[in-house]
């Protein structure tokens, strides 16, 4: 029996590897579309195209994938996708930003109220919970290429409000309005970028009880897992035992 659950568990976990997958390629493809219908279809003069398609390209999506979606964007039967944001609450009292790309709004809030409703949250009205979030534009770089005070230096100079590396990664945050400006010169000193968002950063973390992790994160891979979903952001702090125990069960 207990082999034939281990199975039926690496099966779960593949089924729900591929959907994440799928999910991750759909919204690519969707804010390349988006990027290049809103400005220009060339990469080099439109930044937010440019890092779509280099989000795609770290995500080995076929170069003939990515360029059919460009195209496509130019098409007068292109989708029509509407950048919405839903915000709410989910176990533990988190609060959850869900931002969208849809063609059909009526499909997407029932799929995000339903997630929301299944794991004991509830969706909210717009700003009931983004005011316990700070807009801000956020740029990341591989660790690999420049140290951390060389990447602290880069970043005062490009105007910059902070810096956070790690072993894998250097991420700066700056004003919304300036992430373009604060990107290209710090480019101009360390190489490209591996991202390049807008966003929003938690002014405080909510602790979430070992009871209602389990919950919250379910709540938050479905979110994530929806085609229609673009970014999920939470202000949840969960410990290291408990995240080991989950992904250990």
């Amino acid at each position: 029996m207990a082999g034939h659950s281990h199975a039926k568990n690496v099966m779960h976990r593949k089924g729900r590897a591929n959907a994440a997958k799928s999910a991750l390629f759909t919204r690519l493809m969707k804010e390349i579309q988006v990027a290049a219908k809103t400005g220009l279809p060339d990469p080099a003069a439109n930044p937010r195209l440019r890092m779509a398609v280099q989000a795609a390209r770290q995500a080995n999506v076929p170069k003939d994938n990515i360029e059919r979606a460009i195209k496509r964007s130019q098409g007068s039967d292109a989708e029509n996708y509407e950048e919405v944001r839903y915000e709410g609450y989910g176990p533990g009292g988190v609060a959850i930003i869900v931002e969208a790309l849809t063609d059909n709004r009526n499909r997407t809030a029932a799929d995000v109220r339903s997630a929301f409703t299944k794991h004991g949250g509830a969706l909210g009205e717009s700003n009931s919970v983004s005011f316990q979030f700070e807009r801000i534009g956020k740029i990341r770089f591989d660790a690999a290429l420049a140290d951390a005070d060389t990447v602290m230096e880069a970043a005062i100079e490009a105007g910059a409000q902070d810096v956070e590396s790690d072993e894998e990664n250097h991420e700066i945050w700056c004003a919304p309005d300036e992430l373009n400006a604060v990107l290209q010169a710090m480019e101009a000193k360390l190489g490209s970028a591996s991202e390049a968002i807008l966003t929003w950063r938690p002014q405080n973390s909510v602790p979430v009880d070992d009871d209602k992790a389990d919950t919250l994160l379910s709540l938050l891979e479905v979110l994530d897992e929806n085609d229609d979903v673009q970014r999920v952001i939470a202000n949840h702090e969960v410990s290291d035992e408990t995240l080991a125990r989950l992904s250990a069960a």
